[in-house]
């Protein structure tokens, strides 16, 4: 979907293979809305096209991260979940690596788009929630199927049907996040470990191990077993296999083809896609 407005989301390819992506409101603390969401995903969507990104990361501008559905804004609540628009579990299917900075407050939907990046760094203090029934609502996009597989089922409802809010310290302990980093050093973190991805690990390996583990959860262990043998003996006759084996030898840093021209092992899975 194109056409959506430039400035309520910045995008930056940096040198190191990082493409940073900002959410850009930051009068309403990056209040999500539906050109933001439409912004949003046509950059994710376009640092996962782009050959010179490996690795992706969110944060917002300002003081917040983004504390869910802008409710004084001009948009209909019941359009973000519609299904003539797209998915709002896009981020799930995207090939690269998503490394979410966390730098605010997050609740609502936004904290479910959070919780669709693959790792998640936070700065001290931050408050995380859902919120949903203390709004009268159930658990919108995606949550009640999300956080249960994050974070257990009892610990997902807990936090669902209390709504309650949760600091980055508990989120820690509960498996929300996956470590907290100091305010000042929490984007340069992030893109620091998606620059190492970027710079050391085959981006045709990391696209499949995301598509292995979000579809091993679905799937049976035999499903997965004989799917992985499969995989396996792809990558093993390809040449990103080759390159790893012929740089760590030469003790040198590797040279994976960029996403698309390397081993010919990606999954293909029944979730199609509407970008």
């Amino acid at each position: 979907m194109g056409g959506s407005d430039p400035d309520v989301v910045l995008y930056e390819v940096r040198d190191d293979g990082v493409a940073l992506i900002t959410l850009n409101r930051p009068e309403r603390l990056n209040a999500w809305t539906l050109a933001l969401e439409d912004r949003y995903f046509d950059l994710l969507l376009e640092a996962e096209a782009d050959e010179r990104v490996g690795a992706i990361v969110v944060t917002g501008a300002g003081r917040g991260f983004s504390p869910g559905v802008d409710l004084g804004g001009s948009d209909d609540p019941r359009s973000f979940g519609s299904l003539d628009r797209r998915p709002t579990t896009l981020p799930l299917t995207i090939k690269k690596p998503i490394i979410a900075a966390i730098n605010g407050a997050v609740a609502g939907v936004s904290l479910v788009q959070a919780l669709q990046c693959d790792l998640r760094f936070v700065a001290p203090g931050v408050r995380l929630t859902f919120a949903f029934p203390r709004r009268g609502l159930v658990a919108e996009y995606g949550a009640s199927w999300l956080l249960p597989r994050l974070i257990g089922t009892s610990r997902a409802l807990d936090l669902l049907l209390s709504g309650r809010v949760v600091t980055a310290e508990e989120a820690l302990t509960l498996g929300l996040v996956n470590r907290i980093v100091p305010a000042d050093e929490l984007v340069a973190e992030a893109v620091a470990y998606g620059a190492d991805l970027a710079a050391n690990c085959s981006p045709s390996s990391m696209a499949v191990i995301k598509q292995q583990v979000y579809a091993d959860w679905d799937a049976d262990l035999e499903t997965s077993r004989v799917r992985v043998a499969g995989l396996v003996s792809a990558s093993l006759d390809g040449p990103d296999f080759k390159e790893g084996i012929r740089s760590f030898l030469k003790k040198r840093a590797p040279a994976f083809p960029p996403l698309g021209q390397g081993s010919n092992t990606e999954l293909d899975l029944d979730n199609e896609r509407t970008d």
